[in-house]
């Protein structure tokens, strides 16, 4: 095990090295060599971290599969943060995003496959998806608003939300449809990105994957909140039980 947690820290070199080649092609501003490699960094020593907490003893195919993506990510935020300051290659972003996305539906499937899913791997998956769809947002927020960056914001506001709300942090059922909408939403802000329809188009795009999170998330706090209050009708339920006087002295 104690291997192990080192393995993710080759996607680190491998991203660094990533981040050499584009700096060849397109400029990066210290902000974004900072903000690249602090990404791949801190999101390999949470996962290190996982890995040893969890006692995991093998790394796995699905993993370096979502470690790549997680790579790729690494890629994007740079190049994101360095288009704030120069123009940077529209068509080098696009298709880190569209090779990022695409690899979502393979990580899946190869765990299934090997037989190696694991809440661990699950949840790496879905932390690589929502800093993704973050960043895509920061990018995506200069053409069709900052109202865009809801859809990114919404996973970290559900965290946060978990630490003042215990009933938050209950697990949820699993739900093929979460796995759809991050797809569809990572899609439609990598179509905003790309620049190639009309503006108004672009802001509709926007405005359906907002729409679309917005269901899912909506539908996921719903649930918590029925299971909240079944459980506490169960509680009081269980408390009037011991505490009513027995039948023959009422």
């Amino acid at each position: 095990m104690g291997k192990v947690q080192w393995v993710p820290w080759w996607w680190v070199a491998a991203g660094s090295a990533g981040m050499v080649a584009i700096a060849m092609v397109t400029p990066l501003t210290a902000a974004a060599w900072t903000a690249g490699i602090g990404y791949l960094v801190v999101s390999t020593a949470l996962l290190s971290r996982g890995i040893r907490r969890g006692r995991v003893e093998r790394f796995g195919p699905a993993n370096a599969v979502t470690a790549t993506r997680s790579m790729l990510v690494g890629l994007v935020t740079a190049l994101v943060v360095a288009s704030f300051a120069d123009p940077v290659s529209t068509t080098l972003l696009v298709t880190l995003v569209a090779v990022a996305l695409a690899l979502d539906g393979v990580d899946g499937y190869v765990a299934r496959r090997t037989g190696s899913e694991s809440e661990l791997g699950g949840r790496f998956d879905m932390e690589v998806d929502a800093f993704l769809l973050l960043v895509l947002c920061v990018h995506d927020a200069r053409y069709v608003g900052w109202w865009v960056l809801t859809i990114g914001l919404l996973r970290y506001a559900f965290v946060i939300a978990g630490l003042g709300l215990p009933w938050m942090r209950r697990t949820l059922p699993p739900r093929y449809w979460r796995k759809v909408v991050t797809a569809a939403c990572g899609v439609a802000l990598a179509i905003v990105a790309s620049q190639l329809l009309p503006a108004a188009v672009n802001a509709l795009v926007a405005v359906a994957a907002l729409l679309l999170v917005l269901e899912s998330f909506g539908r996921d706090v719903l649930w918590l909140i029925r299971v909240n209050l079944a459980g506490a009708r169960l509680v009081s339920l269980q408390k009037a039980s011991t505490t009513s006087p027995p039948e023959e002295s009422r």
